[in-house]
């Protein structure tokens, strides 16, 4: 026992700073913004500890999702994150499907495709703002002076404004700037199928339809899952971008996110260390089963 203890030691002492960094910035902070979600602390007299406060244990969680104001931006949520994977999946694996085969200037293609990756949300957004823009007519701009110069006026619309479906014109940004990392993803997962099984299925009379269908597809399902847990996790908390198109937030495009943002900005710390908490639920969801996942894959 002795020896096990003594063998344990310096890995352990080597891993301590880590774990205590971890336990104080990780799990120190979770229990501080838990404990502040269950309180009373909405004013800016609590705030600053002129007026106490007092535990209410799961009632902003309840208030939360039963107002109809956030079950919008849940719903925005919802919305974004459907289109948003849809959208980076589709691209990214048609870029990565037709980069997969010999062509001519392969590399040059992959770093235009990946370049929006390199920009900030921030900085595009300001961009996709312009692009964006809501004003039709004589004093259409952005996208929709280009299909006024065009002839086609049919396809003007608010973008990001719509009421409905405003936060469906964010989404497209979103997808612009991620398609490319996808496509990354997807043509590693490509080029790492070993040639033996391409020249084995075309031996045994396998068309190219036949060999990327029954073959290749099929090798790429953990690369496919990775993508979807990693985008999907980054739409759940989309912030910057959403917030740099369409500050002032507006009711049509705002996000759980936004709404935490909007509550610590009116010194409602309970309410928003609540989204921050509903947040992280929604992430665990998605993130939990995936590393449960890969950890039985790597024990086989």
């Amino acid at each position: 026992m002795r020896k096990r203890f003594r063998a344990a030691g310096p890995p352990l002492l080597l891993l301590a700073p880590s774990l205590i960094l971890m336990a104080i910035f990780v799990y120190g902070l979770l229990a501080a913004n838990f404990q502040t979600s269950i309180t009373d602390n909405h004013t800016a007299a609590q705030a600053t500890g002129r007026k106490p406060t007092t535990v209410v244990w799961f009632e902003n969680y309840g208030d939360l999702l039963t107002s109809e104001s956030f079950q919008h931006s849940l719903m925005n949520l919802l919305l974004f994150t459907v289109v948003f994977l849809a959208g980076t999946m589709i691209i990214g694996f048609g870029w990565a499907w037709l980069m997969d085969r010999p062509s001519k200037g392969e590399g040059f293609f992959r770093a235009i495709y990946l370049f929006p990756m390199a920009v900030s949300f921030i900085a595009s957004g300001v961009v996709w703002r312009w692009l964006l823009n809501s004003n039709e007519g004589e004093k259409a701009s952005g996208l929709n002076r280009l299909f006024q110069m065009i002839g086609l006026d049919f396809l003007q619309n608010p973008w990001w404004n719509n009421i409905t479906f405003g936060i469906v014109a964010i989404a497209l940004p979103a997808i612009w700037q991620l398609s490319g990392y996808v496509m990354a993803l997807f043509l590693a997962g490509f080029r790492g199928i070993p040639d033996e099984l391409r020249e084995a299925a075309r031996m045994d009379g396998a068309s190219e339809w036949q060999l990327y269908r029954m073959v290749l597809f099929p090798q790429l399902s953990p690369v496919a899952l990775s993508a979807l847990i990693i985008i999907g996790h980054m739409s759940l908390k989309s912030f910057d971008l959403i917030m740099s198109i369409s500050k002032p937030a507006n009711y049509q495009t705002k996000v759980p996110a936004v709404d935490m943002y909007v509550f610590k900005s009116s010194f409602d710390y309970a309410n928003s260390a609540a989204v921050g908490a509903i947040l992280l639920v929604l992430v665990a969801v998605i993130v939990i089963p995936y590393l449960i996942w890969t950890s039985r894959q790597e024990k086989r």
